[in-house]
């Protein structure tokens, strides 16, 4: 407001009694937001991560923090919004949506849908129409804050192939309930699965832009809004068969015993026609890092193959909160980034695969993300990496829980079991007990299964070492089909990239050798394929391997070793979106070039293959069933990122 301006309304009787309102607004709102605090726990919540109550200064310095911070942008409490909107609404007729400086613009900062911009979209263009967006606007809807349900016996959520018949009984009910409700009823079965659709195919723009879109895969958002999903999912199925105590199962494929497809969702309304057929038997053992094709090891290597695997996604590769959460996505185009954690990469990624239909175009229904939420499976699949979510903070005693504001008060939009929308930040729902439900206590055999080097480490590095001097002295290493390897210290590919459609060898410099104990307890050594382009929306996988030796010629075309050897270092795994939006009016899309970075934690792997003082790791890129034939990548090099976040 001008000068000139704030003269006329001190000049005037309606300014002064603004101003002297405005007074009062202070006041009471400053009263009102101790007494608000203390009843809804909003910033305090994300503290208390569970019932230990293991709270520390530094937990209590971020609380301070963001508090500061909601200060400092006009989001104090609703208290304020209540005083405010009697006053200026109630007395002085002017409009309190009307936004002076500053007060909403803490809104602004943190990631939320459009309600009103949601987008059609088409699964083959031209063809099939996918209709995610709900029948009526959630734009028009009255929304309600989420509030934490009071204290109660907690829901136990229990493994799916230890559940009763009558636990079965219960959840096919509510299928069945869900399944003949009206889609204009947001509790209908097609309208849960349409959430997943809404959110993971970038239907909703962010609020506040035309052109940038929500899409909660490949950043630091996938594991809290599946939380928020299934969370709502499974209240809704409680109330649709009078069981507030319901809770959903887990599909516990990281231990031997759960690793097939339970039996449950073979019969009745849990069956879903669009599975592999392939993986519906008790004798199919989940394969964690899927190919698109069978294994062809036997069960028992499966087993510890998996169980090795899951050593590297949760310990070894996921000693930060990047890496495990995903990159840190943030409102408009500057705060974009797409950068999945281990978990979702795989074994995420790799069992929706599992379950789908290959002879379906995009590998529906689990393969894909706009159809995967129909299959029954994706409930217990999804409560298996919350579970999953929990072991890890508790593996960290929390001290890699992110603190960040910007991601602590982003919220999102789900209809509860009244068919109420509800409007809930990741905030919120950090703190498991509060939300009123528990999992099982189950062993966790992945801890003790450390992968092993394939073969000695002094071996390897002296066969290594006349590999790259060949590599060095070979004439045609550009014009034959040779895997290439790139010697430059800056091991990169631009300006056109690599594709791959080959395996893709590249010598990676080491920034920093020779760590102290002290920097390596404070910082994890990153390897990262940047600038990853697939060019087309297909399915995408590629293994990463460090410091690995071929045993026969240096033409393969393939490396068989898996996740327990410890070269193995990740796989990257990208899934179909399997939609093409239709632009609405309105809209500016901008052409983006979208690329994607992969990082994986290499610390205890170059430990384990006693290349921890070296100055330079040979780096194997192993595209697999021919799905790099579309993609490209600029370059690999070595990053430093801290372990812990308090």
């Amino acid at each position: 407001m001008t000068m000139e301006g704030n003269t006329k309304w001190m000049g005037s009787t309606k300014g002064v009694l603004v101003l002297m309102m405005l007074s009062f607004v202070a006041a009471v709102s400053l009263t009102l937001m101790i007494f608000h605090v203390n009843d809804q726990n909003h910033d305090v919540k994300y503290l208390q991560h569970h019932h230990h109550q293991q709270l520390n200064n530094r937990d209590f310095g971020n609380l301070k923090e963001t508090a500061e911070l909601k200060n400092e942008f006009g989001d104090i409490s609703r208290a304020f919004g209540w005083v405010k909107n009697i006053i200026f609404d109630g007395f002085l007729g002017i409009n309190s949506g009307q936004k002076f400086h500053g007060e909403f613009d803490f809104d602004r900062r943190v990631i939320s849908p459009n309600l009103s911009s949601c987008h059609d979209s088409y699964a083959v263009p031209g063809e099939m129409m996918v209709n995610c967006c709900p029948p009526r606007p959630e734009s028009e809807e009255h929304v309600i804050d989420f509030v934490l349900p009071p204290p109660s016996t907690l829901r136990v959520r229990r493994p799916a192939h230890l559940v009763d018949d009558e636990y079965i009984a219960k959840l096919k009910k509510a299928v069945e309930i869900m399944k003949s409700l009206p889609y204009t009823d947001p509790r209908n079965w097609m309208r849960q699965a349409n959430m997943h659709c809404l959110y993971c195919t970038g239907s909703y723009n962010q609020k506040y832009s035309n052109s940038i879109e929500v899409d909660i895969h490949k950043t630091w958002y996938f594991f809290p809004w599946h939380r928020m999903m299934i969370y709502f999912h499974e209240k809704i199925i409680g109330s649709l068969i009078g069981d507030e105590d319901f809770a959903l199962p887990f599909w516990q494929w990281d231990a031997p015993e759960g690793m097939s497809m339970p039996s449950m969702y073979w019969e009745g309304p849990l069956v879903d026609t669009e599975r592999n057929p392939l993986h519906l038997s008790p004798d199919s053992i989940g394969d964690l890092n899927y190919r698109m094709t069978e294994s062809k090891l036997s069960s028992e290597e499966l087993i510890s193959s998996n169980l090795a695997f899951m050593y590297n996604q949760m310990v070894s590769g996921a000693t930060t909160s990047e890496l495990f959460m995903g990159c840190p996505f943030k409102v408009g185009e500057a705060g974009e980034c797409l950068g999945r954690g281990t978990i979702e990469a795989a074994p995420h990624n790799t069992m929706h695969s599992w379950v789908g239909k290959h002879s379906n175009r995009y590998n529906e229904n689990m393969g894909v993300f706009y159809s995967a939420a129909r299959d029954p499976t994706f409930y217990a699949h999804h409560a298996n990496i919350d579970r999953l979510w929990e072991v890890w903070r508790k593996m960290a005693n929390y001290k890699k829980d992110i603190v960040d504001p910007d991601w602590l008060n982003a919220y999102f939009y789900f209809h509860n079991e009244k068919s109420q929308l509800v409007r809930v930040s990741i905030h919120q729902i950090l703190n498991i007990t509060d939300m009123g439900y528990r999992y099982q206590d189950v062993d966790l055999p992945w801890l003790n299964a450390k992968p092993k080097p394939s073969i000695s480490p002094k071996i390897a590095r002296n066969r290594l070492k006349v590999n790259t001097k060949n590599y060095s002295t070979r004439a045609d290493q550009k014009l034959s089909n040779v895997l290439q390897l790139v010697t430059e210290k800056s091991s990169c590919f631009v300006p056109t990239g690599r594709t791959l459609d080959t395996n893709v060898r590249v010598k990676v410099y080491r920034p920093r050798k020779s760590r102290s104990k002290t920097e390596v307890e404070a910082e994890e050594e990153v390897l990262v394929v940047y600038g990853i382009d697939v060019k087309k929306d297909m399915y995408v996988k590629f293994d990463v391997y460090i410091n690995v030796v071929f045993s026969g010629s240096e033409r393969i075309s393939d490396i068989n070793l898996g996740p327990e050897s410890r070269e193995f270092a990740g796989t990257y795994v990208s899934l179909q979106h399997g939609v093409q939006k239709i632009i609405n009016e309105g809209d500016t899309m901008i052409k983006r070039k979208r690329k994607i970075n992969f990082k994986l934690g290499i610390s205890e792997l170059l430990k384990d293959l006693e290349a921890d003082e070296d100055d330079s790791i040979l780096v194997t890129l192993v595209p697999r069933n021919d799905s790099g034939v579309n993609t490209t990548v600029d370059g690999v090099r070595i990053d430093y990122l801290p372990r812990y976040t308090q």
